[in-house]
């Protein structure tokens, strides 16, 4: 089954990094929390892998926690992994760099047939459909902006409603807006940062301190509370 914790965000206002997942995080691996948990560094664009690998450990204290660049063969590491752990930086870099090695099959396999994945930020983003509404600038061109597809929709991390007070450019909606005007038939759901969503088979459960937003063309904007859970 189906099995995968996806998180907006690193922190949450001044918790510290990854902080406020920490026991979800935990509660989503159980028993698995013992094992080895193959980490994918790659978004990590001004951290070295040994530096990310490093942050990681440290924030989760576990030592169980291995890079899967010092695999020399990444596939076999991605098909034997009980659970792949995706952290964020440029959703770009990492799809590119998935891309490159040629994991972004095996990791769809590995999930599906029931390896455990959890991912924030461009972790998060590339479990949805595309990474077409990561937020990130595109530093470098990935093969293709389709992801993993865990789950079936567009997924926006790092969600901020409004406009910040002296910017002059366009609110996060009006850009999801323009998202859905080019592709009419998508559904974004936008996570402000603080929340996740765990799927379980095809239920999803909103966890944290507010509401997902589900954005679909032309119609009114669906608020998921935390706590409620939804078939996908």
């Amino acid at each position: 089954m189906k099995n995968a914790l996806l998180i907006s965000a690193s922190s949450y206002k001044d918790t510290g990094y990854l902080r406020h997942c920490e026991g979800w995080i935990k509660e989503f691996l159980g028993s698995d929390a013992d094992e080895e948990i193959l980490f994918i560094p790659y978004a990590g664009v001004r951290r070295t892998n040994d530096e990310y690998e490093q942050k990681v450990q440290e924030c989760l204290n576990s030592k169980n926690i291995k890079s899967i660049h010092r695999y020399e063969d990444k596939i076999s590491a991605i098909k034997n992994a009980k659970s792949i752990a995706v952290g964020g930086g440029n959703t770009f870099m990492l799809l590119h760099m998935l891309y490159k090695l040629n994991l972004i099959e095996p990791i769809k396999e590995a999930v599906a047939n029931g390896t455990k994945y959890f991912g924030w930020s461009a972790g998060a983003n590339i479990a949805g459909k595309t990474m077409m509404t990561t937020n990130d600038m595109p530093i470098i061109m990935p093969k293709s902006f389709d992801s993993l597809n865990i789950f079936p929709y567009q997924i926006n991390p790092h969600f901020i409603s409004g406009k910040l007070a002296g910017h002059n450019g366009e609110s996060r909606e009006e850009r999801l807006e323009e998202f859905l005007i080019a592709n009419q038939k998508s559904t974004v759901y936008a996570m402000p940062e603080g929340t996740a969503f765990w799927l379980e088979g095809e239920k999803a459960t909103v966890l944290g301190p507010a509401a997902v937003l589900k954005m679909n063309y032309k119609q009114k904007v669906k608020l998921i509370e935390p706590g409620s859970s939804f078939k996908y």
